[in-house]
């Protein structure tokens, strides 16, 4: 428990240095750009709105790609929402900024409905991400598919309601209004200074906290969260701090978090290069499984098979191809007298030994109970049978002492060897050729090589 409590605030530890670090380069490079600019295009804002509302929107269908794949995960359909409703809002920001579309409205910009849509879009990302933390920490709770509905309806009138109450108190509707700029000074409103911003910024106050007592900041995910909370909380401060629209701290706000958007997209893209990662591995690691014998680590009979055939196909005088079939002498008596946990001893011992005494394009494979094949490719009948020899004579000299105690008594091996020279030889003639040669060497004394004539 104290290494738990431990860990969790190490984890807010680096959290919260490493937001120190990212806002204080972010700023940095801010104010470097202020300086080398004396006054920014008014088409600044719109463009950078422009660029936020496609991060956005990919963001929203990334999320949404990723409850697709795993339905267990709601709390991905509540960020979603959050991106997809904040990239509609900022579609209403760009309607008050008519010089990104008619380059002969530079002064035709209503900043009250800028700030109106701003405002709601921050009061639904907050209250969404809340929703998020909440769905993460019932994650493991079996969810009905009513469950799911109920969230995904709530959460699209939740999204449309937003969006409609920013509308209908901007100066498209006549039905309500909100003063929070002044339009001909560019002023910020007592209400947007004292009130409104103060809220929004409590509100993601909340949400970071939220997060962060659920979340644990366990993950690369949880931690672009995080830092999105407190990149917000930094950029509403940074309004809070200016004094009308289209100041320093109006471009320097939208520029920030079009940045730190950006950071967290690359974030997202880690969180899916580690789930590639991951289902790679766990994939080749099925493959290796359905390919080699559990007990030895060889190849199994199946794969042997399989790459046999593709080399032969290749077969000829020039590359002949030559299969080694071995089986342990009187290894019976080894599970008789010692059990058979010792006997499995030896045949991993001896699978070990086949493996170091063949060539990485090679192919050793167990394909009996302690019957072994080798494939040895470009390999003529005399090295083929020289192979067989040196394995042959390594194995007889191990006794317990020198093996580790794997071999509870000298074991011998006898091995058959047959050559392929035509491309027409199949895979099963040249394993029953071999296997004759084998038993050949059983039946003249044992511990011997016999090539197949």
């Amino acid at each position: 428990m104290v290494a738990m409590s431990r860990h969790i605030k190490n984890n807010y530890v680096q959290f919260f240095l490493g937001c120190f670090i990212v806002i204080g380069v972010l700023h940095a490079l801010t104010v470097g750009l202020e300086e080398k600019v004396t006054s920014f295009s008014p088409l600044l804002f719109p463009m950078l709105t422009i660029f936020l509302l496609v991060f956005h929107l990919f963001i929203a269908c990334f999320m949404v790609m990723k409850y697709w794949c795993d339905r267990q995960r709601l709390y991905l359909l509540a960020f979603a929402f959050a991106y997809i409703g904040s990239a509609m809002l900022m579609m209403g920001t760009l309607s008050s900024f008519p010089a990104w579309l008619d380059m002969y409205q530079f002064n035709v910009v209503n900043y009250n409905d800028a700030m109106i849509f701003f405002t709601f879009r921050h009061l639904l990302m907050s209250v969404l991400f809340i929703a998020s933390a909440l769905l993460y920490f019932i994650r493991n709770r079996p969810l009905s598919k009513t469950f799911h509905l109920l969230f995904i309806a709530g959460a699209t009138i939740f999204t449309a309601a937003m969006v409609w109450l920013a509308w209908i108190y901007s100066s498209y509707s006549p039905l309500l209004s909100l003063d929070l700029v002044d339009n001909e000074t560019r002023q910020y409103m007592l209400l947007w200074k004292q009130e409104i911003n103060t809220v929004l910024i409590l509100c993601w106050v909340v949400s970071l906290a939220t997060l962060m007592i659920i979340t644990r900041v366990r993950n690369m995910f949880w931690v672009g969260g995080n830092f999105l909370c407190v990149c917000y909380i930094a950029t509403l401060a940074m309004l809070f701090l200016g004094g009308h629209a289209e100041d320093i701290t109006w471009y320097r706000a939208r520029l920030f978090e079009t940045v730190a958007t950006l950071l967290i997209i690359f974030v997202l893209l880690y969180d899916v290069f580690n789930l590639y990662r991951d289902s790679h591995l766990k994939y080749q690691q099925s493959y290796q499984n359905s390919i080699r014998d559990p007990l030895t680590r060889l190849y199994n009979r199946s794969y042997f098979y399989d790459a046999l055939n593709q080399s032969l196909r290749k077969a000829n005088e020039i590359h002949p191809v030559s299969v080694i079939v071995s089986d342990l002498d009187r290894f019976k008596r080894i599970n008789d007298n010692y059990g058979h946990l010792q006997g499995d001893k030896v045949l991993q011992f001896v699978a070990q030994l086949l493996m170091d005494s063949v060539r990485p394009q090679d192919i050793a494979a167990r394909i009996g109970g302690e019957e072994f094949v080798l494939m040895l490719t470009h390999t003529s009948s005399d090295a083929a049978r020289q192979v067989a020899e040196r394995v042959r004579l390594k194995l007889s000299g191990f006794d317990r002492t020198s093996s580790g105690g794997q071999l509870p008594e000298p074991i011998t091996i006898s091995m058959g060897v047959f050559t392929a020279t035509s491309s027409k030889t199949s895979a099963e003639e040249c394993v029953e050729c071999a296997d004759k040669a084998m038993y050949e060497a059983k039946e003249t004394g044992r511990n011997r090589v016999v090539v197949f004539r």
